[in-house]
């Protein structure tokens, strides 16, 4: 039986959704779920494209002891040298290059004949192998890329020392049939005296991201990259909790397995989602709130008389679980700290201190907090750790029949307070005014959803946001967390605008 590999790239291709934008902390954060979920190779982002990309790298390597840490590079040799400085602290680094195949990016971005494209990837993919023993190349818009190019294109790496070659469906455009289809053709006509690793990369723009990885799978493909909750840009990419589940309930027919502890795939999965802003859908395979839920009649008295007549995945083989950790304003340090690392969570001394002062506040407002509380809380304070604006105060008033007011006051890393007044058709409406004065700026608001972590009436809320910058179209998510919704509304706000300054 084969064991297929799991290539992450959540924190790179996932950090390309619109609006989702990691800081340095949370990537850690992520890449340690990541390593204990059982990820084989994390792609921890694209060194060359920011200071703050490189950082984050870089601290990704030094923190990952087990999973192969990889840098993305273009056929640019500053890339590759970027990506090298980055990883230069990983235990096993790797490097991902890149270049666009297809006619049409090759008329209309790149501006290269065939020989030009086939020069770079050879000369590029060479320099890359003298600086690293792990190098993989990926034909960017592969499946649209004229089959006897496409081999000559990894042929050509495979010679420069590739011993990684990625098939991306860039574009969401490919079906199963023609993507297997593919990895078949590839791997029955290159030539290598090495092993080569040959890889899907799947986007989900017609529906068939997963679809896709596993007929690559079937046609010799021994790794499949994607994200977790199937992030990324437009439609997003290969969910790789939907593959991993799918090796495993259909073992019989892909005679594959892989290193993915399933147990902690959900925890996995509500990391990623609360740190991205993206919610899971109710109805999303595998992880979704209703994957195990069942109303009608008949499959409620099927249920009772046997789980396996409507259930082929139980929840306790993806970690979800049905009950709750009874902690309250009488629980210690102790018990927090223990209920933090049960969760995934690895944080040092003072982050605890930190966090345990909130979960104390929180819990003397409500009576039981749940863990759906506490990952709501690590994730509030790690997703605003590099803001450059908090919210320091909010008063509303409240008037029927009649306009609402609020006043607000923020304040940036160096303790300087912008406070701002203003009036609104609704409380909210008031808020984001007056917060729009204090920031100077006048964002569109393209969505507003607000959702009860736990049930009960001492329910906290968790608003999400999305803002747009009218001029630059620049878009950015927000998150707040409070037991107020006014609070949590506000605080929403102030995190996506801080990002839009």
């Amino acid at each position: 039986m084969r064991t297929i590999q799991f290539f992450d790239t959540s924190l790179r291709d996932g950090e390309q959704t619109p609006g989702v934008s990691f800081n340095t902390h949370e990537k850690v954060q992520m890449a340690r779920q990541l390593e204990a979920w059982g990820i084989d190779t994390i792609e921890a982002g694209f060194p060359v494209a920011s200071p703050g990309d490189f950082e984050a790298v870089a601290a990704i390597a030094r923190a990952c002891q087990r999973m192969t840490v990889a840098g993305l590079a273009r056929c640019k040799n500053k890339d590759i040298d970027a990506a090298y400085e980055a990883l230069k602290e990983a235990k096993h680094p790797q490097i991902h290059v890149f270049l666009a195949t297809s006619p049409v990016h090759r008329e209309a971005k790149l501006k290269m004949t065939q020989a030009e494209v086939l020069a770079s990837i050879r000369d590029h993919v060479t320099y890359a192998k003298q600086k690293f023993d792990l190098v993989q190349f990926s034909p960017e818009d592969a499946t649209r890329t004229e089959a006897d190019f496409l081999l000559q294109a990894v042929q050509t790496a495979i010679d420069a020392g590739a011993t990684i070659i990625n098939i991306p469906d860039t574009v969401g455009y490919s079906n199963p049939k023609e993507y297997g289809a593919i990895f078949k053709y590839l791997i029955e006509n290159i030539h290598s005296e090495v092993p080569i690793t040959f890889s899907s990369h799947c986007h989900d723009d017609l529906g068939m991201a997963t679809a896709n990885a596993l007929a690559a799978i079937e046609n010799g493909a021994n790794r499949v990259e994607g994200t977790v909750n199937g992030i990324g840009e437009r439609a997003g990419n290969t969910a790789l909790e939907e593959v991993a589940v799918a090796l495993r309930i259909r073992q019989d027919y892909y005679q594959a397995t892989s290193q993915i502890d399933l147990a902690k795939t959900k925890q996995t999965s509500d990391l990623i989602a609360r740190l991205s802003g993206i919610p899971v859908p109710k109805n999303k395979a595998v992880i979704g709130g209703n994957a195990f839920a069942h109303e009608a009649g008949i499959h409620q008295d099927g249920m009772l008389k046997n789980p396996a007549t409507y259930e082929i995945i139980t929840p306790q083989l993806v970690g979800v679980e049905k009950t709750s950790l009874p902690l309250g304003k009488l629980s210690g340090r102790h018990a927090f700290s223990d209920r933090l690392a049960t969760l995934g969570y690895e944080f040092d001394q003072d982050l605890i201190n930190v966090l345990f002062k909130k979960f104390k506040v929180l819990a003397d407002q409500k009576k039981v907090v749940m863990d759906q509380d506490l990952q709501a809380l690590v994730a509030d304070k790690l997703h605003r750790a590099s803001d450059d604006y908090h919210l320091a105060s909010l008063q509303v008033q409240y008037v029927s029949n009649g306009f609402q007011a609020a006043v607000v006051a923020v304040t940036d890393q160096t303790g300087e307070h912008q406070t701002a007044s203003a009036i609104g058709a609704g409380s909210v409406q008031a808020i984001y005014n007056a917060l729009d004065q204090a920031f100077g700026q006048h964002p569109t608001l393209n969505s507003y959803e607000i959702e009860a972590i736990t049930s009960g009436e001492d329910a906290q809320a968790e608003v999400r946001v999305s803002l747009q910058d009218p001029t630059t179209g620049k878009q950015t998510n927000g998150v707040g967390v409070a037991f107020d919704v006014l609070q949590a509304s506000a605080k929403a706000y102030v995190n996506a605008s801080s990002r839009l300054k």
